[in-house]
């Protein structure tokens, strides 16, 4: 019985090895500008979010809208952004 045990300990030993040797995935920082009533959505959503019991960060708020977004078809996905208001990017002038 020992050997079986042995191999167990050895299998666990592996598969610890197996996930600390896993690489996190690469993050990326990044900066944009939308209008301050769809920033404020992320204020909503975040309360509501918590209301039920979830403590959420902006950037998972944005990670589950691209997830629901790649989840749609192409017509969907089309209707979404064509029913954005279309905004002037770029950064602001300085003054």
């Amino acid at each position: 019985m020992e050997k079986k045990l042995d191999r167990a300990t050895v299998l666990v030993q592996k598969k610890t090895a197996q996930k600390k040797a896993a690489k996190k995935p690469k993050l990326v920082r990044d900066s944009f500008t939308f209008p301050a009533v769809d920033y404020a959505l992320i204020g909503a959503l975040k309360q509501q979010a918590l209301k039920a019991g979830l403590d959420v960060k902006k950037s998972e708020l944005i990670r589950a809208g691209l997830a629901a977004l790649v989840a749609m078809d192409s017509a969907q996905l089309l209707n979404t952004i064509n029913s954005l208001e279309k905004i002037k990017t770029g950064r602001p002038a300085k003054k």
